[in-house]
């Protein structure tokens, strides 16, 4: 997917969330805002699948362990949900090791706990 297309797709993404936002307000459970923010990509014609298996490898070697993407847009955009009172540097951390992890160039850490939801949306790049 080239750049302009990431770019409105990432456009799409964020108005999806301020949706979201707009109807259930800030508070609620992480896993609500997933929930709801897959149906509204649906509703979007934007495909959206939660809870997608990273596989662990160290050295080479796959492990007896995954990590979970909360959502992956269109199989290139990774959404890391939070809903919590104030986004620390492990957050930051995370999702920049999913989209290395998982060889993606775009992410979004979206923090639904925020009175303005575009105060949570928050955009990272891998080699992008």
């Amino acid at each position: 997917m080239d750049k302009q297309k990431m770019n409105a797709l990432s456009r799409e993404i964020l108005d999806a969330a301020i949706s979201v936002h707009k109807e259930m307000g800030p508070g609620l459970l992480e896993s609500v805002y997933e929930c709801c923010l897959v149906k509204e990509l649906s509703l979007r014609n934007i495909k959206a699948v939660s809870q997608v298996q990273l596989p662990l490898f160290y050295k080479g070697e796959l492990l007896n362990k995954e990590f979970r993407i909360d959502i992956l847009v269109e199989d290139e955009i990774i959404l890391e949900l939070k809903s919590v009172d104030e986004l620390l540097p492990v957050h930051d951390a995370q999702i920049i090791s999913y989209l290395k992890l998982a060889n993606k160039k775009l992410g979004f850490l979206i923090n639904f706990n925020e009175s303005l939801m575009k105060n949570g949306f928050n955009r990272f790049v891998n080699n992008f």
